[in-house]
C-alpha cells in the first residue's frame, strides 16, 4: 500500500473544509452565482491574515512550514471545532518532523559509512 504525503492529507483537509463554507457563514457578501462550492482561497487567506500564494502553496501541498499562529489563525477562519483543529495541527506538524527525522537519519548513515572506512 502506498503512502500517502502528509502535505498532500493537510491540503486535501484544508479544501474540504474550506468547501463546506459559503460567504455568508463567515460574515462575507456574496455576488452572485460562484464557480467553485464553498470559499475561495484568496478569502480564506484574508480571513487568515496570509497571503493567498502562501495559502495555495498550502493547500496544494508544497513545501513550507506554518507556524502556530499561522494554523490557528487558518481554523478560526475556516470556523474548525476543537477536533479539527488539533488534526490541522497533526497533519502540518508532520512535514516538520519528517524534515528532522531524515537529518538525523542522514548524519547516522554518514557516521556509519565513515566507520566502514578502511
Amino acid at each position: 500500500m502506498k503512502e500517502v504525503p502528509s502535505k498532500k492529507l493537510l491540503g486535501d483537509f484544508l479544501r474540504s473544509r474550506r468547501e463546506r463554507l459559503s460567504p455568508e457563514d463567515v460574515g462575507l457578501a456574496s455576488y452572485g452565482r460562484r464557480r467553485t462550492s464553498g470559499l475561495r482561497r484568496e478569502e480564506v487567506a484574508q480571513l487568515s491574515h496570509i497571503g493567498t500564494s502562501w495559502y495555495t502553496s498550502l493547500e496544494q501541498g508544497r513545501c513550507v512550514n506554518p507556524s502556530e499562529d499561522v494554523l490557528n489563525n487558518i481554523a478560526n477562519a475556516l470556523q474548525l471545532t476543537e477536533d479539527e483543529r488539533e488534526h490541522l495541527h497533526l497533519l502540518a506538524k508532520p512535514a516538520q518532523q519528517e524534515r528532522a527525522d531524515n537529518e538525523q537519519i542522514n548524519m547516522g548513515l554518514e557516521q556509519t559509512i565513515r566507520a566502514l572506512e578502511p
